[in-house]
């Protein structure tokens, strides 16, 4: 028998609103299935099991927030079968099963608002999974002795707000603990995109609008190619040693129509061809903004790209979304004067920017990174 926890969906995550079930209990589920839907500070996210199993018990009941790593349910492992009636649960004191059950049986969210309703939990009856006390036991116990009910979260308008006051703080922390615990450095490179720019013009010859390709695609191939031959720019710092991370997961920055931003990866994006990276990106960005990503899409990005071209800024110095290492930005494409040969000549350009790690690369390695993703736009046939 196994925990399946809450998972962390970014460094700015610290609890999540279970919304939705998406399995019952004696089901069978599938590493990568959609189990059950999690609010955040920015999104619904779709979860993912991370292993195969059968549901055993449901611990956790919609509506209740927890903190990351709080458990959810518990699966029985392939060929596992249920315990007995009266076995403990993993975990519980044989000297003191009853009393370690009893509490393993009340969700955090549960126990915090029995604190601040002054409800004694010894007093509670659970109705929730295998005799879980359930936020709604509580407030019925509340009710029952005439203790103060809080008043209802807002609705409409001033739901809004508040859902988008606490993205602003979420990210804040996240960068703020960042800039503390990163030692940054920043490098710029201007990259003339002539080139880029014909082939694209010639690839997108007789496509339909809905299927052209645009430039925002082979930057981020690119980025995917040139970390294969930089891979200290490709993973994550965790207890205090790097992680190198062999797939290209790449976090695409994607605002939202409420303000803030989210940056749910691409998967595989080296090994991917443009026309797949193209589909899959007008589909991330899609679903993104309709607030239906999977918890994979969150967690998984191993370095960042943020591009903003469109708001018509020539470059972008990002801050590293931890515990990535690596952030890559570009401004916006434009003319700029340039020596061709003996001529000047008015050439499209971008500015590319790097922030790294200075714990897991140097401004060196990171000149480099820059040149070889210059090179790589110059060969646009090649990504």
């Amino acid at each position: 028998m196994f925990d399946f926890m809450l998972p962390s969906l970014g460094a700015d995550m610290d609890e999540g609103k279970l919304i939705e079930w998406k399995v019952k209990p004696g089901d069978a589920v599938r590493k990568g299935q959609v189990v059950a839907i999690v609010d955040t500070s920015k999104a619904a996210v779709d979860v993912e099991i991370w292993q195969d199993g059968t549901v055993f018990e449901l611990l956790v009941e919609p509506g209740e927030t927890i903190p990351v790593g709080t458990a959810l349910a518990t699966l029985l492992g392939p060929g596992e079968s249920p315990p007995e009636k009266g076995t403990p649960r993993r975990g519980a004191a044989a000297g003191g099963a009853a009393g370690e059950t009893a509490r393993l049986r009340i969700s955090p969210a549960a126990r915090k608002r029995a604190e601040a309703l002054g409800v004694a939990l010894a007093d509670l009856k659970g109705t929730g999974p295998g005799g879980a006390v359930t936020l709604a036991d509580v407030e019925a116990a509340a009710a029952k002795a005439g203790a103060r009910t809080p008043p209802e979260l807002p609705k409409g308008p001033a739901a809004a707000t508040d859902k988008a006051a606490e993205m602003r703080r979420a990210i804040a922390a996240a960068m703020s603990r960042s800039k503390r615990e990163i030692p940054h450095y920043y490098l710029l490179e201007t990259i003339p995109m002539a080139r880029a720019q014909q082939w694209l013009a010639q690839a997108n010859e007789g496509r339909p609008i809905t299927e052209r390709l645009l430039m925002a695609v082979l930057q981020l191939k690119a980025v995917a190619l040139a970390l294969a031959k930089f891979p200290e720019m490709n993973g994550f710092f965790r207890d205090g040693g790097f992680e190198a991370v062999k797939a290209a997961h790449i976090g695409v920055a994607i605002s939202l129509r409420q303000g803030g931003l989210i940056a749910p990866a691409l998967h595989d994006v080296a090994d991917k061809p443009l026309d797949r990276l193209m589909r899959e990106l007008t589909d991330l960005v899609k679903r993104t903004r309709a607030g239906s990503l999977r918890s994979s899409e969150m967690s998984d990005p191993t370095i960042t790209v943020t591009n903003l071209g469109e708001q018509g800024v020539e470059s972008v110095m990002g801050v590293i979304y931890p515990p990535q290492v690596a952030l890559v930005g570009f401004g916006r494409l434009a003319p700029r004067p340039w020596i061709d040969g003996d001529a000047l000549v008015a050439m499209p350009a971008v500015t590319a920017s790097l922030a790294a790690d200075h714990r897991v690369s140097d401004g060196h390695r990171g000149a480099l990174f820059l040149a070889e993703l210059r090179e790589r736009l110059q060969q646009p046939q090649d990504l």
